[in-house]
């Protein structure tokens, strides 16, 4: 058999068995190895602290174990941690504001972390449990729901705003009429109310709550409008009075839209005195009375209120002059808004007795109460008096050519008045000038002092 020439390895083939080992001193053999990825390199092989970080991702339900990770790899684990994950695994667990604003953004198009003190966490926890509340239907929703959500939120719910709060569904029979009427209310047709939901339980376990905004009403209700869905009953304010006395951090809290007439002004009234932290009202766009009125006279005068806004209620003459005695007699009240009540000149002139001596009050708006120039003919003595009002509203009133004569006398020497509203109120063009021009240097005087105060 003839030998391949000496460095020709090119028609070579290997030998098998004994017969490999005699092969020639100068004969030369190549070898290689030929994979199934042609791409493949052993720098793409994940490092093992990868492949465990990707393992604690995907089992993090079952073993959450981030506080026992080395703080950059908490970070990598965070960044790819699923915003589905149960709460009861992420609340207490999870601090980190990244995490929460991921599924702050993937749940809600609108989020202004600005509104909830630049918080992510606070601001899902605050919203997630308006969600639950604004959807929970009396006897059909299951409570634990909002029970079990209790010990996860306590510690971040700040605020709750609920623009609406849904009644029980309703079954019951309409009484056969040959005429029914559009303005009818429900209780015509014999229903049998049911509260809503109490709040007792979660106010009161909630440790840091400081503001509460509600509406008793539904929105979007449609077709399917009826009366009782905008009933806030008697039990309804019995629970919600004895949960606000209760939640001694309340600071802030608004009823508004829900039908709040004057007995049931009286039974929160009375469950709001001497309570320790509320300084901010709102009982705007209800049905108070002058009786309604005169209960909060009392509370301006046994609270630590400072701000009261009875916009768009039912408000008279007598209410009126029950809210300037406290005014006058014991107040912190700092801010008072009668909008869209109706005064007339009876009640607006007792609110100008009381502000002759109220050394508090620096803002009243006193817009559509029916006022005419009695009213400004005491306001004039105000404002040449008073050194603590800042702002007053006039707005919508019928002050005429004299009211505005007047008021314009009573600020020659006025100092503090930084805000006069007088649009709508028949004031004469030139008194309207006037008094603006005296306003408006008021206002840069104020400013120029709190510069030079932060300057010193």
């Amino acid at each position: 058999m003839q030998e391949p020439a000496t460095g020709d390895t090119s028609t070579a083939l290997p030998s098998s068995g004994p017969a490999q080992a005699s092969l020639d001193a100068g004969s030369y053999y190549a070898r290689r190895c030929i994979t199934e990825d042609s791409n493949w390199s052993l720098v793409t092989v994940p490092h093992l602290t990868e492949l465990c970080l990707q393992h604690i991702v995907h089992n993090f339900e079952k073993n959450p174990i981030l506080n026992h990770l080395l703080p950059e790899h908490q970070r990598k684990v965070l960044d790819r941690l699923p915003t589905g994950l149960p709460l009861a695994v992420t609340a207490n667990l999870v601090s980190d504001e990244e995490y929460w604003k991921r599924c702050c953004i993937e749940r809600w198009q609108v989020c202004d972390v600005s509104n909830y003190g630049d918080s992510w966490k606070r601001m899902f926890f605050e919203r997630h449990l308006e969600n639950i509340l604004k959807c929970f239907t009396p006897n059909t929703t299951d409570p634990n729901q909002v029970l079990q959500l209790i010990p996860l939120c306590k510690s971040y719910v700040r605020k709750l705003e609920m623009d609406q709060f849904l009644p029980p569904v309703q079954v019951y029979q309409k009484e056969e009429r040959d005429d029914l009427s559009d303005t009818g209310n429900d209780a015509d047709f014999g229903e049998v109310f049911v509260q809503h939901y109490d709040l007792k339980d979660l106010i009161t376990a909630l440790p840091h709550l400081e503001e509460l905004h509600l509406v008793y009403g539904v929105k979007d209700c449609g077709m399917n409008f009826e009366w009782y869905l905008f009933n806030f009953t008697n039990q309804d304010c019995c629970n919600l009075a004895a949960a606000v006395k209760m939640c001694h951090s309340l600071k802030v809290f608004k009823l508004t839209q829900s039908n709040v007439d004057d007995e049931k002004t009286k039974l929160l009234a009375r469950n709001l005195l001497d309570h320790p932290s509320l300084v901010e009202l709102n009982l705007s766009h209800n049905l108070i009375g002058d009786k309604g009125a005169q209960a909060l006279g009392k509370l301006i005068s046994h609270s630590r209120l400072e701000t009261l806004n009875l916009c768009n209620n039912q408000i008279c003459d007598l209410g009126a002059q029950a809210l300037a005695h406290a005014l006058a007699e014991k107040s912190t009240l700092i801010s008072l808004n009668l909008r869209l009540n109706c005064i007339e000149d009876k009640g607006g002139e007792a609110i100008g007795h009381a502000l002759l001596t109220n050394r508090t009050l620096k803002s009243i708006h006193l817009g559509s109460n029916n006022l005419s120039e009695p009213t400004t003919m005491l306001f004039s003595q105000v404002l040449a008096r008073n050194t603590i009002l800042s702002s007053i509203n006039f707005s919508c009133n019928h002050l005429g050519l004299n009211g505005g004569k007047q008021l314009l006398e009573g600020l020659a020497k006025n100092k503090t008045l930084t805000e006069l509203d007088l649009r709508h109120t028949e004031v004469d063009l030139e008194a309207d000038y006037l008094i603006d021009q005296i306003v408006w240097a008021n206002r840069e005087a104020v400013r120029l002092r709190h510069r030079l105060a932060k300057l010193l």
